[in-house]
């Protein structure tokens, strides 16, 4: 349709608003049936770049949310179920994602009743949405390349899929089942307690895995993951997403331009690092509101600078009692184990390195809050770990 062409090409390209605006009357004034179709076959089309860029269905909801509205959301969210009717297939992580965003399906009824349908879930003018469907093309078309972490759809998948053990749903069960109750809790050591006896079993299941694999049972390697570290204190939360991919046998690399980090690891232990950060921010997140109100209490202010010192040493200190629950389970399951470990530790820094071939360190700024951070290690310190001798202050 050349009046969508013209609109698309004014607002799109055009590093002003005066294109938008242009643009979005021209839509406007279109025949609203088959502008509405028009838009969702570009929609599709710049959605699919972004899969050829590296992106996934998540990874573009997220930055969309980060930089524009829950309106771009939304329709971010209609154009990847509307390119998802493209694939007969997708692997597991992508149709996990698809699931998430309730994009499996698309909601309307046919692209000719999409702009109809559309006006009527938004309830606004058509110039209002043709600006909102403009301004999500332009930051679509804007995305930079970013490091695969798996085919996009409609490719082969050249990796063998991961294989779950016959114990792995009852593992995951137990496991969410006690991280919900250290997130309920309001009793830092009860808290504490449960989420290392979660990594204690993750730990566990991961050995498993690694026997299995070594015996010829499986045929897993490495993959990736993205995880989002959304502001504020991103810093802080990286770190915390760091201590429990590390525990974990993984390995993150934050990006913090782009609001995620990567996560390399062995299958089951990506999805033990997603359960155990998501716990552990809403846990910490608890324990912060928990030590601000005491010390507003006290009568004392505090700012951004108590929050970022108390969740930046939480998560130094959950990382040391973490990664101690999980040598405390390498140590129970004998030294004959670390070779087969040790295979998939260098197999995973190895992919890793492929990945991201040029990663730099930085020094954490602005931890200058001595009461944040001495409360966030005491959040992080109450607990008696399971197995190990009490930590006292």
């Amino acid at each position: 349709m050349e009046q969508v062409e013209k609109a698309v090409s004014a607002a799109v390209y055009d590093e002003g608003d005066a294109g938008l605006d242009l643009g979005a009357s021209l839509l406007a004034a279109a025949p609203w049936p088959d502008a509405g179709r028009e838009l969702l076959r570009r929609g599709e089309e710049f959605v699919r770049r972004a899969w050829e860029r590296g992106w996934q269905p998540a990874d573009v909801v997220r930055v969309v949310r980060r930089d524009l509205d829950d309106r771009h959301v939304r329709l971010a969210t209609d154009l990847i179920a509307a390119e998802n009717r493209r694939y007969a297939g997708t692997a597991p992580r992508w149709e996990a994602q698809l699931r998430d965003l309730e994009a499996s399906h698309i909601w309307w009824g046919g692209d000719a009743r999409y702009a109809d349908e559309l006006a009527t879930r938004e309830r606004t003018d058509r110039f209002s949405l043709a600006t909102a469907f403009l301004e999500l093309f332009r930051h679509l078309i804007r995305l930079p390349a970013i490091e695969p972490v798996g085919p996009p759809p409609g490719e082969p998948v050249h990796v063998r899929p991961h294989t779950p053990t016959a114990d792995e749903p009852r593992m995951l069960t137990r496991v969410r089942a006690l991280l919900a109750k250290a997130e309920a809790t309001d009793y830092p050591d009860e808290a504490e307690a449960l989420t290392a006896k979660a990594q204690e079993l993750m730990a566990r299941h991961s050995i498993d895995a690694a026997l299995l694999a070594a015996q010829g049972h499986t045929g897993d390697v490495p993959t990736a993951c993205r995880i989002g570290v959304d502001a504020p204190y991103e810093t802080a939360k990286a770190i915390l997403l760091d201590a429990a991919a590390s525990a974990n046998r993984c390995r993150a690399v934050w990006n913090s331009g782009l609001g995620f980090s990567t996560v390399v690891g062995f299958e089951p232990d990506l999805e033990s690092v997603e359960l155990l950060y998501t716990s552990l921010l809403v846990q910490g997140t608890a324990a912060m509101t928990r030590a601000e109100a005491a010390q507003r209490a006290g009568g004392r202010k505090r700012t951004k600078s108590f929050r970022q010192a108390f969740l930046t040493a939480y998560a130094s200190r959950v990382g040391h009692r973490l990664s101690e629950a999980t040598e405390h389970v390498t140590e129970e399951a004998g030294g004959s184990l670390l070779p087969v470990l040790a295979a998939r530790d260098v197999a995973v820094e190895d992919r890793a390195e492929r990945m991201f071939p040029q990663t730099t360190s930085t020094r954490v700024r602005g931890v200058s809050d001595h009461a944040g951070w001495e409360h966030g290690t005491a959040a992080a310190d109450q607990a008696t770990m399971p197995g190990r001798p009490g930590v006292t202050r």
